[in-house]
């Protein structure tokens, strides 16, 4: 065997060795991260589906940049702090229990493998043909024209979202209680689009839009 082909043989090796450490490594995180997420499934559940009486919305399938992302921002007070927003206050002792950077990695890569739960609807009234409207003006510079979100601004996936947290969330952001906190810069961006939303209504109609992208995504 010619010196160029053991060379080769020698990077080929390595590279195998690299990935073979990588899987093991992934699924490790992937451990872990299902021993911690027993803590997660008392509020959403063993799947992540969700549970409206809990304030717990569907966080299923979510990407682990963007999980991973929210547990910081909770975790150092950026978000969850307000008096007003009941869900935060109880994620933030929650998110506060990982006691590690690798521990909040873990339970964001064990998020994203599980299934998306796509919660069905329950709220009632929007008007979709309104919502795509306000959402070409208003959504879809961030969030997309499919509504798949962006990772590079921050933005995540409204697909998979519980409808009632997307509302609730809208809510929060217009009404200045998930915004202003320097720590949590794309909150107070949010409240600026949340804004141009006359009101519930206009809310609820580009929820509405926004569940009908799930068609063929």
């Amino acid at each position: 065997m010619g010196a160029s082909r053991k060379l080769h043989m020698a990077r080929v090796f390595l590279v195998v060795a690299a990935l073979s450490v990588g899987a093991a490594a992934a699924a490790q995180d992937l451990e872990r991260g299902e021993q911690l997420y027993i803590l997660c499934k008392q509020c959403h559940g063993p799947a992540g589906a969700g549970n409206p009486e809990a304030l717990a919305p569907a966080i299923a399938g979510l990407p682990a940049w963007y999980s991973n992302a929210q547990l910081q921002t909770f975790r150092s007070g950026g978000r969850g702090l307000h008096p007003d927003d009941v869900g935060g206050l109880r994620m933030y002792p929650m998110a506060r229990w990982l006691e590690s950077d690798a521990d909040v990695a873990a339970v964001a890569a064990y998020v994203a493998s599980l299934p998306p739960a796509r919660p069905e609807p329950v709220l009632e009234g929007g008007d979709p043909a309104r919502g795509a409207q306000m959402y070409q003006g208003v959504c879809i510079a961030c969030h997309g024209p499919d509504g798949r979100g962006n990772e590079a601004i921050g933005s995540p996936s409204l697909l998979d979202s519980s409808d009632w947290y997307l509302l609730s969330s809208l809510k929060k952001f217009k009404a200045g209680i998930r915004a202003g906190n320097p720590q949590n810069p794309n909150s107070t961006l949010m409240r600026g689009m949340a804004a141009q939303l006359a009101d519930e209504q206009a809310m609820k109609d580009v929820i509405a839009y926004v569940l009908t992208l799930r068609d063929g995504n």
